[in-house]
C-alpha cells in the first residue's frame, strides 16, 4: 500500500501538481488563503487552552484527513479521483481549524507523496481545507435544523463537501487557463467533466466513512468530542 501510494503521477487530481498552475493565480490563491489560516490557528490555540484533551482529537482528524486524501483513484483521460476527510473536522472543531490541519496533510503528501506541489499549497489548501471545510459544516447546519438524525446530517455534509471541493478546483484550473479560445464555461465543463465519472461514487463513500469514523470516536470518546462543538450538543 505504501509503495501504491509513493507513485507520482502525471494527472489532474483534486491537488493540482507541481507548477501547473501559472505564477499569478498560485499567488493569488495563497493570498486568499492566508486570513483564514491566521484565524484558524487562534481558532485551535483557543480550543488547545480550552480544552487540553482535544490536541488528540485534532491528531485523529488531521490523520484521518492525511489518509483518505492519499489514495488516488483512476478516472477518466489519465486523471485521479480521491476522498478528502475535511468533512468531520470541520464539524468536531469549526470550519476554520481545517485551514491548519488541511495545509499539514497538503505539505506532507507534497513532501512524502508527490502529490500536489509547494506551488500550488495555496490554491490546494483554499479549494480543501476553506471551501470543503465550509461547505461541510453549513451542510451539517442544515441538516440539524431541518430535524435530521446526526448521522444523517453528518453524511450529507461529507457527501458535498468532497462535491465542492472537486467543483472549487475545476473552477480554479479553468480561470487560469480561459482565454480568448478557451471560456471560462467551456474550461470548467471540461475540468468538472473529467472529474464526475469517479468522483460522484467517491463521495457517497466518503459519506459513509465519515459516518463510520465519528461513531467510533463517539464510542471512544464520548461527552469529550460532544463539548467540542454547541452543534454538536443540539444534535446529541
Amino acid at each position: 500500500m505504501l509503495l501504491f501510494l509513493a507513485l507520482a503521477n502525471n494527472s489532474f487530481g483534486m491537488h493540482i501538481a507541481e507548477g501547473f498552475l501559472p505564477v499569478k493565480w498560485a499567488i493569488f490563491w495563497a493570498l486568499l488563503f492566508l486570513p483564514v489560516l491566521i484565524y484558524g490557528y487562534k481558532h485551535i490555540k483557543a480550543i488547545v487552552k480550552q480544552q487540553p484533551s482535544a490536541k488528540l482529537l485534532l491528531a485523529v482528524v488531521g490523520a484521518f484527513a492525511f489518509v483518505l486524501s492519499s489514495f488516488k483513484l483512476p478516472s477518466v483521460a489519465g486523471s485521479s479521483s480521491h476522498l478528502t476527510g475535511i468533512a468531520l473536522g470541520a464539524i468536531l472543531f469549526g470550519a476554520s481549524t481545517m485551514s491548519v490541519l488541511g495545509l499539514l496533510v497538503l505539505l506532507f503528501q507534497a513532501l512524502l507523496l508527490a502529490h500536489g506541489g509547494f506551488t500550488t499549497l495555496g490554491a490546494n489548501a483554499f479549494s480543501m481545507a476553506v471551501v470543503g471545510a465550509f461547505i461541510a459544516v453549513w451542510c451539517y447546519q442544515l441538516g440539524h435544523k431541518a430535524g435530521l438524525k446526526q448521522s444523517y446530517s453528518i453524511f450529507i455534509a461529507a457527501v458535498f463537501s468532497d462535491l465542492a471541493i472537486y467543483v472549487c478546483t475545476s473552477a480554479q484550473l479553468a480561470v487560469a487557463f480561459q482565454s480568448v479560445d478557451n471560456s471560462f464555461m467551456a474550461n470548467f465543463i471540461k475540468f468538472a467533466g473529467v472529474f464526475a465519472v469517479t468522483q460522484l461514487p467517491l463521495a457517497l463513500i466518503e459519506g459513509i466513512c465519515t459516518v463510520a469514523i465519528f461513531k467510533m470516536m463517539m464510542k471512544y470518546s464520548g461527552e469529550d468530542i460532544l463539548e467540542l462543538n454547541p452543534n454538536l450538543q443540539l444534535s446529541k
